[in-house]
């Protein structure tokens, strides 16, 4: 389903100091730093799995899903989603992924949600019955009810969630990528979001790639865990091999500590 061999990215970042003065030499002279986001990234994913993606912030999370998801290209590497090379066949790859970035919107944000999914059903081409089944099912699952009827400028942030993920499954992807889908959210929502998660990957056989910052995550929904740090996978495992490193933790922050300690990231 997801094969990756040797994916590497590069970033080239500008630095200068604070000031006017700075600015002005900046114009002629801009220091660049090369930051290496990927480092030669190889794992392969398998249809139906659920597989918790974690590390520290700028571990090469969100550069990963990039890259999955098409938005970005490799300096290097190989990537197939679906059999397809997802930035040399985007057209028919978004066809067939579904994507929700915790911090990002596909909602338009002064239109009711259900304006929104309507234009998502035109843009995926659904087909009237099949759009309408969906809309039904995840209504119920996600329990939007009045929500599609509220612009999504006005929606809480555990209530827009719900709707992003909703989104993103109108078209019954067979791949699911979920960048910190929690982020920010109540334990009631959180909740909500995981056993939806749960409940779609039994039912639909979706396959699910996680990044997330919340171990509670991993624990209730993955059966896999890659730990990425430095750009480099580090470990490729279960929550029970992470379990069995500090098996005195005293919590899921506790071993989340541990783990990334073992590791050195």
């Amino acid at each position: 389903m997801i094969q990756v061999e040797h994916l590497t990215k590069t970033y080239r970042i500008s630095r200068r100091e604070g000031g006017l003065l700075q600015a002005i030499k900046a114009l002629g002279r801009r220091e660049t730093q090369s930051v290496r986001a990927l480092d030669d990234i190889s794992f392969h994913i398998s249809d139906g799995e659920i597989v918790g993606y974690i590390g520290p912030n700028g571990a090469g999370k969100s550069s990963t899903i990039k890259i999955l998801s098409g938005i970005l290209v490799p300096d290097s590497g190989v990537c197939r989603v679906n059999g397809r090379v997802p930035w040399k066949e985007r057209k028919r790859h978004v066809a067939e992924i579904g994507v929700v970035f915790g911090q990002r919107s596909q909602l338009w944000w002064d239109v009711p949600v259900t304006d929104s999914f309507a234009l998502l059903r035109d843009i995926y081409r659904v087909d009237e019955a099949r759009y309408r089944k969906n809309v039904e099912e995840l209504t119920e699952l996600l329990d939007l009810g009045e929500l599609l009827r509220t612009p999504a400028r006005q929606l809480s942030l555990g209530q827009r969630m719900r709707c992003e993920i909703a989104a993103s499954l109108l078209h019954d992807p067979k791949v699911l990528f979920l960048d910190e889908p929690t982020i920010g959210l109540d334990a009631v929502s959180k909740l909500a979001v995981r056993s939806f998660i749960r409940e779609r990957n039994r039912t639909h056989g979706t396959t699910v790639l996680l990044t997330t910052h919340d171990m509670q995550d991993i624990a209730a929904l993955a059966g896999r865990i890659l730990l990425i740090g430095h750009g480099k996978i580090l470990m490729d495992g279960t929550f029970d091999d992470v379990r069995a490193m500090d098996p005195g933790a005293e919590s899921l922050d506790a071993l989340a500590a541990a783990l990334y300690q073992r590791y050195g990231v």
